[in-house]
């Protein structure tokens, strides 16, 4: 076992008894670190024969995802950038179609089927259009893994049912699937799965496993010997080797350095004059220190003591700067951009002066309405950054809540944020979800559920729910409950006291933004941002609460009082 994907690859085309060839195929295997972030390309596009432009259309289409995929961001997931490649692609043709002579002829525009297959890490990921298809032989077992989108209106007449070009919207067939060393994958046109059967498949591999180009070449004989009367098209990828089960590249070089020692104020290191320490957590020290190049002032961190032999803690500490380093926000904390040599593992970032979110709320115990609005739409503009690159903060609270002195909110502390093209990389343990403070964490964490977008926007709905009233939406009760019908019973606290001077609509936007069911939130931060400054017609019916519900002690105390003043008033008559 390795640390790399390794593959042997074998493939051939031919026009067959066709003019021109309109099959087009492609491999792209990147060197580090893309080989690990985006893994390996194989594409086959199978152009439409009624069109006399399709082979452009194949071209285009195999050679626009190998080029655009690995330049997608390296925090999405596969399914996200192949699929957003595929879309994009297929705008192109069809704009391309509408712009030609046969606007309205579908079956003569740049049209094609395609599939492509990503190998990453230890996972085949598989994206279907059309009539080309995907196998894996496992054994002596040929499994086709992709369906044929083709329309057949009779045993001999079929139309091709979905295709690169064809329409303006694009649906694409996804498959996931575990790879094992040793396994094989096929690609294949019709005119070669059509004419040359399994087992003919099968024996050639078999034969010519040190050659798989002149096995593929085979493949295409046999089937042009069986009456192929079309274009045709294989490409072979075998799995030699894969990264083991524990291996994550991205780390590998950084995390073989050693942890940084305690440092002390006035002591210089790796270029930094050390000032003072900041905090000191059993998660991490930090320090205020200069560079002693710029002059500048900036933020050290170095791993807990206590953890420095947690390889899993260390891979996610170094993380926290590879994920600075990929979003750019200016809510958001950014990394230091180092040029010296690392002899230790450390994070150097930018130095925020001011203060925590958990201070400010000390400092301002009733605050105004509107500095709440203010500061709640900095953090969603962070948040939106973080949600864009397909990362969940997973850790949002007041104290991972910096306020500088020009009044800018930003987001730190990335030692719990999950990136969706590492996470499918990874063997994922459930407790990895359990890494925020249960205060704020969505209920969805504590029933072993995967987080989303709308769970790091129930964390924010917390945070100004806090900021008005000091309190929780349902006090400490949710890290207590562990199952959907224990979750049923919590009851939201309203904020409609005499103590909070807020609109009673406000209300009703802070209840939904903290929701248990995570499908009746908000689904997006700016629709939370907007009814925060918008009455939504949909609360503003809701008056406030009468008292003997929102506080049953006061109303029986008033009520008691009030009594009280009636029987002396009688009495005294």
């Amino acid at each position: 076992m390795t640390n790399h994907l390794k593959i042997s690859l074998g493939q051939y085309s031919d026009k067959g008894r066709k003019e021109i060839n309109q099959d087009f195929h492609g491999v792209l295997v990147p060197k580090e670190p893309l080989l690990t972030t985006k893994g390996i390309a194989v594409v086959l596009a199978d152009g439409i024969s009624s069109s006399e432009v399709s082979q452009i259309a194949s071209e285009a289409s195999v050679g626009g995802f190998l080029s655009d995929y690995f330049c997608t961001s390296e925090t999405w997931s596969v399914k996200k950038s192949a699929q957003r490649v595929l879309r994009a692609t297929n705008s192109w043709l069809y704009s391309q179609s509408q712009l030609g002579q046969h606007r309205f002829n579908k079956d003569k525009g740049f049209v094609c089927t395609c599939s492509a297959l990503i190998l990453k890490s230890r996972t085949a990921h598989i994206f279907h259009v059309g009539d080309t298809r995907v196998y894996r032989i496992t054994g002596d077992v040929l499994e086709q893994i992709t369906d044929d989108h083709r329309l057949w209106v009779s045993e001999d007449k079929s139309y091709l049912s979905r295709a690169l070009g064809i329409n303006q919207q694009l649906d694409i067939d996804y498959h996931e699937v575990a790879v094992e060393q040793g396994d094989i994958f096929l690609l294949a046109t019709d005119g070669v799965y059509e004419f040359a059967s399994d087992k003919a498949v099968i024996d050639v591999i078999e034969a010519h496993t040190d050659d798989l180009d002149k096995a593929a070449k085979s493949i295409v004989e046999e089937a042009f010997a069986q009456g192929s009367d079309d274009n045709l098209t294989i490409q072979i990828v075998r799995v030699d080797e894969l990264p083991a089960h524990d291996t994550n590249e991205i780390y590998k070089q950084i995390t073989a350095l050693p942890p940084a020692p305690l440092l002390e104020p006035r002591m210089s290191f790796e270029g930094y004059k050390i000032i003072r320490g900041i905090h000191s957590s059993s998660r991490s020290h930090i320090y205020l220190a200069t560079d002693e190049e710029s002059g500048l002032n900036v933020v050290i961190k170095i791993p807990s003591v206590d953890l420095r032999d947690d390889s899993a803690y260390l891979e996610r500490f170094m993380m926290e700067e590879w994920i600075a380093r990929r979003i750019n926000s200016a809510h958001v904390l950014k990394p230091c951009i180092q040029t010296r040599k690392r002899n230790y593992l450390y994070v150097i970032t930018e130095f925020i002066e001011g203060q925590t979110l958990t201070q400010w709320m000390i400092d301002n115990p009733k605050p105004e309405i509107e500095a709440v609005r203010d500061i709640v739409e900095q953090i969603a503009k962070g948040l939106r950054a973080f949600h864009k690159m397909e990362m969940l903060h997973q850790d949002l609270r007041p104290e991972n809540i910096m306020i500088d002195t020009a009044g800018t909110v930003k987001i730190i502390d990335f030692g719990s944020t999950r990136v969706a093209g590492i996470t499918e990389m990874t063997a994922v343990n459930p407790q990895d979800n359990l890494l925020g403070t249960a205060q704020y964490m969505a209920p969805e964490y504590f029933l072993g559920e995967e987080g989303a977008s709308r769970s790091d926007l129930f964390s924010l709905g917390v945070i100004t729910y806090q900021m008005l009233t000091g309190k929780l939406p349902y006090g400490a009760s949710v890290a207590r409950c562990h199952s959907k019908k224990a979750q049923g019973k919590l009851q939201y606290q309203t904020i409609l006291d005499d103590e909070c001077d807020v609109p009673a609509w406000f209300d009703g936007v802070l209840k939904k933004s903290v929701h248990i069911d995570p499908r009746k939130r908000y689904a997006e931060s700016s629709e939370f941002i907007y009814d925060l400054r918008h009455p939504n017609k949909d609360f503003l019916n809701k008056t406030r609460s009468p008292l003997m519900e929102r506080d049953p002690v006061l109303f029986w105390k008033s009520t008691s009082f009030v009594l009280l003043l009636v029987v002396f008033f009688l009495l005294s008559q």
